[in-house]
């Protein structure tokens, strides 16, 4: 699964979605991860409600499960949820690799229901109804 990384500097989780000058994309797996591209979106990104700088923010990431940021505005959660990406916001900058690390363990072990769901983006999703236990009448 693909994940992004709002950073300001390429090595932290230190960024607002919409004032981050980079979203460095990783692909990430229970077996380790590997570095797919980074974002740049230049120096002039203060907060102005310009929604339309999210757009091209949108597009970079459209193929991710998953978006780690600093902090993210209403508006642009919203948006990240109907692209069908988990926000996940970080109480304080973090290393992208520890985070990395982490996810990663947490994928090799038992993931919880947000993240199994997350992990299904952009899969078919089918239901064997022979699988369910029944229910009582």
């Amino acid at each position: 699964m693909k994940v992004a990384f709002a950073t300001q500097d390429q090595q932290r989780i230190d960024a607002h979605f919409g004032w981050a000058r980079h979203l460095a994309v990783y692909e990430v797996s229970p077996a380790g991860y590997s570095f797919v591209q980074d974002f740049g979106f230049g120096e002039d990104l203060a907060e102005d409600g310009d929604e339309d700088k999210l757009a091209p923010k949108l597009a970079a990431i459209a193929d991710c499960a998953i978006v780690y940021v600093a902090a993210i505005g209403g508006s642009a959660a919203a948006r990240v949820v109907a692209s069908k990406i988990h926000p996940v916001k970080v109480t304080q900058p973090e290393p992208i690799l520890d985070m990395l690390d982490r996810l990663q363990a947490t994928l090799a072990g038992t993931p919880p229901p947000w993240l199994r769901k997350a992990m299904l983006k952009g899969q078919e999703r089918t239901h064997d109804f022979e699988e369910d236990d029944e229910v009582p009448r």
